[in-house]
Order: C-alpha cells, then sequence, then structure tokens
C-alpha cells in the first residue's frame, strides 16, 4: 500500500512548524555572543584601571607595574584579534540561519499547500526528500547556532581566564 500525502501531512504540518520557528535558533547563539563581546568591554576597562595605577610609588614598581600591563595588554589584545575574525563568522552564521529558516520554510508550506490539494494521491519518492530537505535546514540551522554560541562561551571563558589573571599580577 503506498503512503498518501494525507498520510503525510501530520509530518510535513511538524516541519513547516519547525522551520517558521528556526527565526526563533539565533536566541541560541545571541546571549552568549552579547556576553562575549561585554566581556571583553570589561576586560579593556579594567585593564585602563590597572594602567593608571596611583597606588604606584617608587620608579621600580611603576616600570615592573607597566611591564605587567603591557604583558596582559598583548595577551588581551592576541584575544581581541583572534575574536574579532570570530565575529564576521558570528553574523554571517546569523544570516545564514535565517536563509535555512526562510529556505525551510518555503519548502515546507509549500509541501504543507500540496498536500492539501493532493491529500489522497500517493506521495512519491520527490516528496519525502523534499520534507526530509526541510528537516535538514532545522537541523543545519540548530547546529550551526549550537556552534556559535560554543565558541562565543570558549572566547569568553579565556577572557574572563584573563582577567583574573590580571586581578591577580597587578
Amino acid at each position: 500500500m503506498a503512503v498518501s500525502w494525507g498520510d503525510f501531512q501530520a509530518i510535513i504540518q511538524l516541519s513547516a512548524g519547525l522551520n517558521v520557528a528556526i527565526l526563533s535558533f539565533v536566541d541560541i547563539s545571541i546571549p552568549a555572543i552579547k556576553e562575549r563581546r561585554r566581556v571583553f568591554s570589561k576586560a579593556r576597562q579594567e585593564l585602563e584601571i590597572y594602567r593608571k595605577n596611583p597606588h604606584k610609588v617608587t620608579t621600580e614598581d611603576k616600570a615592573a607595574h607597566a611591564g605587567a600591563v603591557g604583558e596582559i595588554d598583548r595577551q588581551l589584545f592576541d584575544l581581541w584579534r583572534e575574536t574579532s575574525d570570530f565575529e564576521t563568522v558570528e553574523d554571517s552564521m546569523i544570516k545564514t540561519t535565517g536563509v535555512f529558516g526562510f529556505i525551510g520554510a518555503i519548502v515546507s508550506i509549500s509541501l504543507l499547500w500540496y498536500s492539501g490539494l493532493h491529500y489522497d494521491d500517493p506521495i512519491r519518492t520527490s516528496g519525502e526528500l523534499l520534507t526530509l530537505l526541510s528537516f535538514l535546514s532545522l537541523a543545519a540551522a540548530f547546529f550551526i547556532n549550537f556552534i556559535t554560541a560554543f565558541k562565543a562561551a570558549h572566547y569568553t571563558k579565556r577572557c574572563n581566564d584573563l582577567r583574573q589573571q590580571m586581578r591577580q599580577k597587578l
């Protein structure tokens, strides 16, 4: 017995609903991205406070302190350079999520409409593959945002480690 479009319609409805929900997937990565940017800004502010430390009185203390600040500054700059490259990737990944969501929603809503018109007709392999494709866009968007959030959290942790090092050394 062949499977009809009507039998397959619940799966298509699920695909349509989830693909429209893809647009909210950026909520997975946006908080991590914002936190990374906030932590870097905070680290830069803290470094400037340490740079102007008024408690260093002797020339030797000031020179040692300036050297330690310079070392942390270089590490922070290197980390910033690493993350600035990632920032363009973040932005493109968020845009890609929107593209996947839009394409997946168009495909799944079109399939939903088609399945309503051909409810009792048997579904062909191409219909099943198109439905699978609409679920793949969902998986790709989730994966992209999960990886983006993971990388942003990794950079945030490294920056926080640097801030802790600042507190200990300076």
